[in-house]
């Protein structure tokens, strides 16, 4: 088999080559640019890709192309119904960083609520030598055990962010795009709702026709002005322009954002206008990324391959 990865950087320093190699004849890029990818993957008989695009024109151009794998859970690089149509598989790993999101999206509420950087800053500067006091509360220090927290989005990651706020002793709801009941442990939601009740309001949805641009403008003046808004799920469903005027303007108290529309972002950004780490934190789409995040994902991966392979012996007798 000839196995082609386009876009290895996107995997840090996970030994993807040792893990791959005993599979077949593996051909290894950094980064894939869109004119490169069908020159790299016209021999190839299995192509894995994180976020470089698979559309028709390049499987038209891989006569041997037996399977896709994404490195990753979203699949919306692949076009899905066309690799369907010439019997091509496309594998996807799920339930890889479910605990890596999570500890990343709880990481991101407690630098709002307990603002560690500033008291750090503070001792650090040599204020706290010259102070009377044994302590300093310049600014305030709050607790997650009275907040209301609203889930968007209550799949694997979402029901893991719900079980660490509820282990604070947050109050936790959730909203379904789909509208399906997802849990019996917690309430769900309409999304006015969702807005109107929760101190802080986390996303964990795909990117779909139902939560594209779901928080916008309306959505955002129906918060309250002292939430939290957090997105580590998909850029997308946030719009980016009215949030950054509803820092602004101070229609909500702080965003955190790991993920965006267009990754990576411009350097004329609008969020790039907000500096102040007191009402936007700003991440690389980096929440799915831990060590033990990152190796789950390729053992999914070549799994994915050996089962394919597997199948592909049998059905060949």
């Amino acid at each position: 088999m000839n196995i082609v990865f386009l876009d290895r950087e996107t995997l840090g320093d996970t030994d993807v080559e040792t893990m791959l190699a005993h599979i077949g004849a593996v051909k290894i890029y950094q980064s894939t640019k869109k004119n490169e990818v069908i020159d790299r993957c016209k021999e190839s008989d299995i192509i894995l890709t994180n976020k470089v695009r698979i559309d028709k024109e390049v499987i038209d151009h891989c006569p041997k192309l037996k399977l896709i794998c994404v490195t990753a859970t979203g699949m919306n690089n692949v076009d899905l119904e066309y690799a369907r149509y010439k019997g091509i598989g496309v594998k996807n790993v799920s339930g890889y960083s479910s605990n890596s999101v999570a500890q990343i999206t709880l990481s991101l509420a407690l630098n709002f609520l307990a603002p560690i950087g500033y008291y750090n800053d503070y001792v650090k500067s040599g204020a706290y030598a010259q102070n009377n006091s044994f302590t300093h509360l310049g600014m305030p220090i709050e607790e997650l055990s009275n907040k209301k927290i609203g889930v968007i989005g209550l799949g694997a990651i979402g029901k893991r962010v719900a079980e660490l706020f509820s282990a604070f002793g947050a109050k936790v709801y959730y909203y379904s795009s789909s509208g399906i009941d997802r849990s019996d442990v917690y309430e769900r939601l309409e999304l006015d709702e969702l807005l109107d009740y929760s101190d802080i309001i986390t996303i964990h949805a795909p990117l779909n026709s139902k939560t594209e641009n779901l928080i916008a403008k309306d959505e955002l003046l129906k918060m309250k002005s002292s939430a939290i808004l957090i997105n580590t799920g998909r850029g997308g469903i946030v719009n980016e322009e009215d949030l950054v005027e509803a820092l602004k303007n101070n229609v909500i108290r702080a965003a955190a954002i790991d993920v965006y529309a267009h990754e990576p972002i411009k350097s004329n950004h609008k969020f790039l206008e907000l500096q102040s780490d007191r009402k936007l934190i700003l991440t690389p789409h980096i929440a799915w990324a831990s060590e033990i995040s990152r190796k789950n994902l390729m053992n999914g991966v070549v799994e994915n391959i050996q089962d394919f392979l597997k199948k592909n012996k049998k059905a060949n007798r």
